[in-house]
Formats: structure tokens, sequence, C-alpha cells
């Protein structure tokens, strides 16, 4: 940009002449036209950043919204999962522990624990919508969550309460796995696999090898060791207080045990086998109490995780066919 188009009036020879400038006239005055137009245009995209996108300091605490508002999002994933555990062992409380125990069971109202009434937490209605009912959900469920871990250490205090009151009785109570293996039909109606026809299968079936070990379940008394029908080799064991445990589809029983043997819980009483009507080898497992057939998994408490008795209610529901 130069400067030859500025000039002034000559009053004498009454005409415009031309301004001359010289060179450091002429730098100095292009970098001020500039300098200048750089200012504007630098104040414009301010102007148009802070109206439409944010200043600096607003876009890093947009970011750092944004980093939270997904770590709250993991959170609250954290969170249901929790919420589905603590289900889980609220379900194990009501159906295992204190039905075993006799305790009555604490209903789905008093579990819950629900906080009613108004809204809560209203400081964070300043947030935005999507934001502000993400915390909300949050601390209430946080909140919901507290309330029901403390009624189930209340429930816990009252079944080792009652655990240690009835020492004596829940040592006859069949409480234990009555071998290594693993669940493979439960109590119900279920297909017999040799027969082709659902009839009621009163008992548990566990995988055993022909020779694995079976244990007694609880403390008792052996009242019945033999043959019986479709049953084939069988220990039936006494154990007081109404309880009565069958193992069935033996191979052999234990040298030292016979009709009238006194036997304690996870002592050594027979072997599997594959004796009577059966698909495999495996053991037949039966619970009675008061003469009446019950689910055996109801009492596997003693020796098995929360985790492992409600994959043995999966089984349990899931597989439409017994071994025998």
């Amino acid at each position: 940009m130069s400067l030859h188009n500025h000039f002034y009036y000559d009053e004498d020879s009454c005409e415009f002449i031309p301004i001359e400038y010289n060179k450091a006239e002429q730098i100095i005055y292009n970098l001020s036209i500039w300098i200048l137009t750089g200012v504007f245009l630098s104040g414009l995209g301010i102007i148009f950043l802070s109206s439409y996108v944010g200043t600096p300091a607003e876009l890093a605490l947009k970011a750092e919204n944004e980093v939270l508002y997904n770590q709250l999002e993991t959170t609250k994933k954290s969170i249901v999962d929790l919420d589905e555990q603590l289900k889980s062992i609220a379900q194990s409380d009501n159906e295992l522990y204190r039905s075993v125990l006799g305790l009555d069971q604490i209903s789905n109202d008093e579990r819950e624990a629900g906080v009613g009434g108004a809204t809560q937490n209203p400081e964070f209605d300043v947030y935005n919508q999507s934001t502000s009912e993400l915390l909300r959900w949050t601390s209430s469920k946080i909140d919901n969550l507290e309330r029901r871990v403390s009624i189930q250490k209340i429930s816990f205090e009252e079944l080792k309460e009652t655990y240690n009151e009835n020492k004596e009785k829940l040592k006859h109570l069949p409480a234990i796995k009555p071998t290594e293996g693993i669940l493979l039909s439960s109590f119900g109606i279920r297909e017999h696999p040799v027969l082709g026809y659902p009839r009621m299968h009163s008992a548990a079936d566990f995988r055993a090898d022909i020779g694995s070990p079976v244990y007694s379940t609880a403390n008792g008394t052996v009242t019945y060791s033999g043959l019986r029908g479709t049953l084939g080799r069988i220990i039936v064991i006494d154990h007081g207080y109404g309880y009565e445990t069958l193992y069935a589809h033996l191979s052999s029983k234990s040298n030292t045990l016979s009709k009238g043997s006194k036997v304690e819980r996870g002592q050594l009483i027979a072997y599997s086998g594959n004796s009577g009507l059966t698909e495999g080898p495996h053991l037949h497992y039966e619970v009675h109490y008061n003469k009446k057939k019950v689910n055996p998994i109801n009492f596997l408490f003693a020796d098995i995780s929360p985790e492992e008795y409600l994959y043995y209610q999966e089984i349990a529901e899931t597989n439409t066919k017994s071994m025998d």
C-alpha cells in the first residue's frame, strides 16, 4: 500500500499538489494500517467465539464437564451391577438362609427401602436436564443401596444369632454337597432318560464318576444300606429334627458303615456308581423333611458361594431332563 494518492491545495498556484513521502514514512503507514486491521479482525473473532463457541476457559470447562458426565455414566453402570448383586444376595438370604433357619422372609418393600415424597436434591436443577437427571438418579440410587445394605447387615446379624442359638440342631441339618461334582439336574418334573416320559424327580443329580467319594451332609444315624428298585444301591440317613437324606445309584459303601452307624457331616459314607435304572454314573441325592421329599438345592448353603447357588438355580430351571 503506497501513499501517492494524498494531496494538499496550494493557494499560490491554485492547484492540488501531491504529497511526497519518504520510504520510512511509507513503511510506518503500511504497518499501522495492517496492525489496526489485525486488531479489528481479532476483536471480531473474539466476539464471535465468545458468543457462539465460548471463551478458552469455557471450552476447557465444557470438555471437563463432558469427561465428568461420561464418568457418571460409567458409575451408573457400576451401580446397576451392584444393585443386581444385592438383589441376588437378598434372594439367597430369603429363600436359602432364612428359610433353612426357620426365620420369616423380609418382604421386597422392606428390602427396597424406597424414598418417597418430594423431589430430592433440588440443587441439581442448576445443571442442564440430562446432567441433573443423571446426578439425581445416582444420588437416589446410592442412598437406596446404602439403606438396603444396612438392612442386609441386620438380617445377617439375625441369621448369625439364630445360628449360634441352634448350633446343635444345625449340625443335623443337611447343609453341604454330598459329592464334589456339579449339579446336573434338580427337583421337579423331568423327562426320564431311559423311560422317555416326564415324571416327578424328587432329588438332585450330581456329576460323579464310578468310585467318586460320597459324603454325609449332616450328623445322623444310618437307617438303611442296600438295594432298592430302580435306585440301585442306596444309603438312608436319619438326621433327627425331621430330616432324612437318601443317596442312590452307589457302587459300594464305606467299609466301616452299616445300619445303625453314627455319622457326622462330611464323613465318607460310600462311593458313587451306576446301579439301578440310570443314563450313566452319577449321584442321586434326596432330602426328606417330616417324611416329605423337598428340594435339596434349598439346603446347599454351607459350602457353596451365592454365585454357585444362583448357578445351580439356573441349571435347575433350564435342564428339563434327569439322569434317572
